[in-house]
């Protein structure tokens, strides 16, 4: 390795790090609900459908103002009002609605007039205002809350409301309730989940490239003790991970949910190559070779291993390709650019670096050789002594693991998804528990024959269906346009609570019709379509999980099929809660899919470089079971198994067969030289048991380092993977000598 070819070398990373640095400043963060709708769904594409003739049931912005003692107080309600006011010129703000705007109609002799909801300045009538909001089904738990002690200002947005926008919504509204001194505000809808969760993501990447920073750079000391050694490595680190930023940048790759995870990935893994690269190279120098000799014969020896370790790393990790959910899909491909990323750096850039360095310089002479030769020798006896034991001990782990995988659930909810100790957490509890929830369940109304969505007939249909979401308790906020014809009948009958019905005979239905078109501001236009042939019933529910959604949506499908008249209407299940549900579906044959084309392919790959089926089994054994025990720790721990989580078996097949590739070549490369069966195994494992234990436990605390996370998917993928990685390295050192000794026999 001359001075020319290690200038040109330092020089191209040069440049490269320079325009990294440039497209660092492109990257784009994302957060919306759509990203985790399953592509292809035949559902997706009715909504998209549905969502044509109407408008999305997500462009919304509540502002939740509670009260301890109750609203119905002039000054708060003067506020409230005057707050609700100034929200009309907020931007990307389309239709702002409170009950302090709201009034009901009333029939007078002089024509139609209207009563304010709350009598904001008369408090003698707030008695009266307040008992008879309480019994109105159209805005408990809509606008009030049941106890009377928080207020709601609905604010209606633009549609597919961007994070620009987003941002400046929430900062006009955060200033006029600054502005009021309000001090108990909760907000709930899609612009303040945009904001939050993209300002979640910007600090869990700080966050973690911190601490894997601080992590990488102390356990680097510790196995080298040396500060040019640890400098190299470092550098080296840091270096693979600005090239991964740029190629994010460069790529117009958008960053989502779990993007915190890629500074891990890159570290660590970039960790794991550069100490078997230096650990190699200091042997080699240590055995009296020159340094540019030492390097070759570390390529030569370790340069293979690693280059497989991370092709076949990045082929677990592309493997989530063929998910059907876009933040899945995309944490796949930018996570095998960042393997590869960081193995082309420890190749090239680290191996130039070493070769200016002394062996003295790179690492302290190993002082503790002694102990970990007898470690490793221990093992090497262990395994040959007590094979069947091992083998036992790894049937009964399967067996166990097997029960826990049975536990699964995939029973998805989005509280289990949001940031602990967050106000957009509490902000989300608050309205689950005093108002409706977030989850919308949308109904789609097809009318059959000359019915039209206006007429009596459809109009009775749909009244049945939505006593029938009235009868379930984790239902809330059941509209659709009979509201319209409710409001008139109640107006006919002094606008009793009780009297909020639909007409008996279909003669008051026609002259509440005739009344309803000379009042446009009761029109129900967002609920029918134009050429009045569909309508919608809304509804929201309660973070229940989805698969007890979707066994109630199973349940009402029949009750619809035996109750309403497919003559008059046929009616669909949508909305972006059913859809975000399905990823739930989705989730096992995903990963079922992508993992088994996973292993396939790096198996095929194995056998075909190592010329060996029988290779291909000690390869694959091994590492089958750490999958099997992070399936069986989700079922224990009764993690659901949603599409954040799916990962996790991507990522520790795509990582523990790593040193299963450096044991295999090892020695396949040792019998290649003539070693018998044992002799090769023996000194397989002392040259290559002690990275492979450091590696691991540098895995196992690296990933550890996601307990730092907010997200609690992440602190999940990092506890689960940090031991099934422990529990790999297990296996590696244990099961796949025994299966060498049985696979492999000398030639006589």
């Amino acid at each position: 390795m001359n001075n020319r070819f290690r200038v040109i070398i330092l020089v191209l990373f040069a440049v490269l790090s320079l325009l990294s640095i440039r497209a660092a400043f492109d990257i784009r963060f994302s957060f919306d609900f759509e990203q985790f709708f399953p592509i292809g769904d035949p559902d997706l594409d009715a909504f998209k459908e549905f969502v044509k003739e109407f408008e999305t049931d997500d462009n919304f912005l509540l502002i939740a103002i509670h009260r301890p003692q109750g609203v119905f107080e002039r000054n708060f309600l003067r506020k409230f009002h005057q707050l609700t006011l100034d929200c009309r010129d907020l931007p990307h703000v389309q239709q702002v609605q409170s009950l302090t705007k709201i009034g009901y109609p009333v029939k007078t002799p002089f024509g139609l007039t209207t009563v304010p909801a709350i009598h904001v300045d008369q408090p003698d009538l707030y008695a009266s205002d307040r008992a008879r909001l309480l019994q109105d089904e159209r805005f408990v738990r809509n606008l009030i809350s049941k106890d009377g002690k928080t207020l709601v200002i609905f604010l209606k947005t633009i549609e597919s409301i961007e994070l620009k926008q987003a941002r400046e919504l929430m900062a006009g509204v955060e200033a006029l309730v600054g502005k009021y001194k309000f001090s108990n505000v909760h907000y709930l809808g899609r612009p303040y989940f945009q904001q939050e969760m993209v300002r979640l993501q910007q600090r869990e990447i700080v966050v973690a490239t911190i601490v894997s920073a601080i992590l990488v750079s102390l356990v680097m000391y510790l196995v080298f003790r040396r500060f040019w050694g640890t400098v190299v490595a470092v550098v080296s680190l840091a270096l693979g991970l600005l090239l991964f930023v740029g190629f994010l940048g460069g790529f117009v790759r958008e960053l989502n949910t779990l993007s915190a995870l890629y500074p891990v990935l890159v570290l660590i893994i970039g960790t794991s190559d550069i100490v078997h690269i230096m650990s190699k190279y200091n042997d080699e120098l240590h055995k009296g070779q020159e340094r540019r000799t030492a390097m070759w014969n570390t390529i030569r020896d370790v340069g293979l291993a690693t280059f497989m370790t991370a092709l076949t790393t990045a082929i677990g990790f592309a493997s989530l390709v063929t998910n059907r959910v876009m933040p899945i899909k995309d944490f796949g491909i930018n996570a095998a650019a960042g393997v590869m990323i960081a193995y082309f750096t420890v190749i090239l850039f680290t191996t130039v670096m070493l070769t200016w360095f002394r062996a003295d310089q790179i690492a302290q002479p190993e002082k503790e050789h002694a102990f970990w030769a007898r470690l490793l020798q221990g093992i090497v006896d262990f395994t040959r002594r007590r094979p069947r034991a091992i083998v036992l001990t790894t049937l009964v782990l399967v067996l166990i693991s097997l029960f826990g995988i049975s536990r699964i659930t995939t029973n998805y909810d989005i509280i289990s998804n949001l940031p602990r100790n967050s106000k957009i957490t509490s902000d989300f509890l608050f309205f689950e528990k005093n108002l409706a929830g977030f989850r919308p369940m949308e109904l789609a109304i097809y009318t059959q024959g000359d019915y039209r969505a206006n007429d009596f007939e459809v109009l009775q249909e749909m009244e049945k269906i939505e006593q029938q979401l009235h009868r379930v308790d984790f239902i809330q906020a059941i509209f659709s346009s009979t509201a319209l014809y409710k409001s008139i009948n109640q107006m006919y009958h002094n606008n009793r609570p009780d009297a909020y019905r639909l007409p008996e005979t279909k003669e008051e239905f026609e002259a509440y019709r005739r009344l309803a078109k000379r009042m446009p501001q009761l029109s129900a236009q967002v609920m029918v379509s134009k050429d009045e042939r569909k309508a919608r019933i809304t509804s929201r529910l309660g973070d229940i999980g989805a698969d007890r959604i979707k066994e109630y949506g199973q349940q009402l499908d029949r009750w619809i099929a035996q109750n309403i008249d497919p003559k008059v209407i046929q009616v669909k299940r949508t909305g972006t809660g059913l859809i975000m549900d399905k990823n739930a579906a989705y989730v096992r044959s995903n990963l079922l899919l992508g993992l088994g084309s996973s292993i396939g392919l790096i198996s095929l790959i194995i056998a075909l470089v190592l010329r060996s089926v029988r290779m291909m089994i000690i390869f694959l054994v091994p590492n089958l079971v750490p999958l099997l025990v992070a399936g069986a720790l989700l079922g224990y721990w009764g993690v659901e198994l949603d599409a954040g989580i799916s990962i996790v078996f991507s990522v520790v097949f795509g990582i523990a067969v790593d040193d299963t590739i450096h044991f295999l070549s090892k020695f396949k490369l040792e019998r290649n030289r003539g070693q018998s069966v044992e002799n090769a195994l023996r000194i397989t494992l002392l040259e290559t048991g002690k990275a492979l234990i450091l590696t691991t436990v540098f895995l196992f605390f690296g990933f550890l380092v996601l307990l730092f996370s907010q997200h609690p998917t992440s602190v999940v993928i990092g506890l689960l993977t940090s031991i099934t990685l422990f529990a790999g390295m297990v296996t590696e050192l244990m099961l796949a000598p025994v299966l060498v000794r049985w696979l492999i026999r000398d030639k006589n």
